[in-house]
C-alpha cells in the first residue's frame, strides 16, 4: 500500500513538472501560435478527471503532432520531446 501512494506521488509530480514546461512554452514569444494552441490543449487534456493513462495518451498524440511542425526551432522541439520523455514515465508505472 504504502508503494503505491509513493508511486502516485511521483507520478503526480511528474505530471506537475511536464505542465511547468508546458507553461513555459506555451509564454515563449517564438512558438508558432498554433503550436501554442495546441499546447494548451494539452495543459487542459492533462488536467482533466479523466484516468491517467489516458490523459498521457492523449497528450502523447498532441505532442508529438507539436514535434512534427516544420516551422519549430530545434530548442523548442528539444523541449518539446523532453516532455514526451516526462509523460512516458508516467505510462510506464
Amino acid at each position: 500500500m504504502a508503494l503505491s501512494v509513493g508511486i502516485q506521488e511521483d507520478t503526480s509530480e511528474i505530471v506537475g513538472m511536464a505542465l511547468e514546461s508546458l507553461r513555459q512554452l506555451e509564454d515563449d514569444i517564438n512558438m508558432p501560435k498554433n503550436a501554442k494552441t495546441r499546447i494548451h490543449a494539452i495543459t487542459g487534456i492533462l488536467q482533466q478527471g479523466e484516468e491517467l493513462s489516458l490523459r498521457t495518451h492523449k497528450a502523447l498524440a498532441e505532442c508529438d503532432e507539436i514535434a512534427n511542425n516544420p516551422h519549430l526551432d530545434q530548442i523548442t522541439r528539444a523541449q518539446i520531446w523532453n516532455i514526451v520523455s516526462l509523460l512516458e514515465k508516467v505510462n510506464g508505472r
